[in-house]
């Protein structure tokens, strides 16, 4: 198990948390079963499988469960030549749609002005609701995932290209378009914290900000809104994707934005596009 970790970190690129949550998915597997890795066959499996879903385990945590199980039998069939690989026999349940919660536009625009109506109430230094600023406008400027805006680097925002560089699942680098708010926010924030080199985004400690605080901001700000459903920087992500396609971006390019391997992970936001012109249909047409 270790040599398949070391694997995945030197020659796959994975990050800290997939192998955290790899290795987790593994020993979670070794202490259930309590059988040798090459002597385990499709039964074992299937139990395994039973067993989670008799004990309430949503489809999302499973399929991530067993996504770890196989891509370590493809490692023991390409490197310790294990005949065939058992976990590929298990019909897993599929996962269930579920649409992606968005914002309106005037939502958001009411969440990255919570900051600076905040800011006479703040007892923390005066660059830290600038830098909340910065981290918002950025979100929903270049549709980031929450690991990778945490782990950006002052160097890795290009002022005169206005872009970002990113490295997302993979460590595989892309470079997004940065909108001319979003800059000119971190301008502001970098300007009054003094921030130069390291880290973009920093804490009170001025050490890198963590994601799980960059979260905890964000749901800071939304108890100061009318927003009424629960708030995740995930959401600002789905809302940078689908209005880009209300505003007739193509899929492809909305797909390289994201950072989506797979064209099939952006259609969602076409379903949520459709939903959002069906209830505007359903409301406004007398007929409907």
């Amino acid at each position: 198990m270790e040599e398949f970790l070391r694997y995945l970190a030197n020659e796959r690129n994975a990050s800290p948390r997939t192998l955290k949550a790899y290795r987790q998915a593994l020993t979670a597997f070794g202490t259930e079963t309590k059988t040798p890795w090459k002597k385990c066959t499709s039964d074992h499996f299937r139990d395994y499988l039973f067993a989670l879903m008799k004990h309430g385990q949503a489809r999302s945590y499973v399929r991530l469960q067993f996504s770890a199980l196989r891509t370590f039998y493809q490692f023991l069939a390409a490197r310790k030549r294990l005949r065939g690989n058992p976990v590929r026999e298990v019909q897993l349940p599929k996962l269930e749609k579920k649409l992606p919660l968005v914002l309106t536009r005037q939502q958001v625009e009411e969440l990255l002005a919570a900051p600076t109506r905040q800011m006479k109430n703040h007892a923390a230094p005066v660059w830290m609701p600038l830098r909340d600023v910065a981290i918002m406008e950025l979100f929903y400027s270049s549709g980031l995932r929450l690991s990778e805006l945490a782990e950006l680097d002052v160097a890795d925002v290009d002022l005169y290209t206005e872009s970002v560089r990113v490295f997302g699942k993979g460590r595989k680098e892309r470079v997004c378009p940065v909108g001319l708010p979003a800059l000119e926010a971190i301008s502001r924030y970098r300007a009054a914290a003094n921030v130069h080199t390291g880290p973009l985004f920093i804490n009170k400690a001025r050490k890198r900000i963590s994601a799980r605080s960059i979260w905890l901001v964000l749901k800071r700000y939304v108890r100061h809104t009318s927003i009424p459903i629960s708030m995740s920087p995930h959401k600002l992500r789905h809302s940078f994707a689908t209005h880009m396609l209300d505003r007739g971006a193509d899929l492809r390019s909305v797909q390289a934005l994201l950072g989506h391997s797979s064209l099939s992970t952006t259609q969602i936001y076409t379903h949520v596009t459709v939903e959002r012109l069906k209830k505007a249909y359903a409301d406004a047409h007398p007929r409907a």
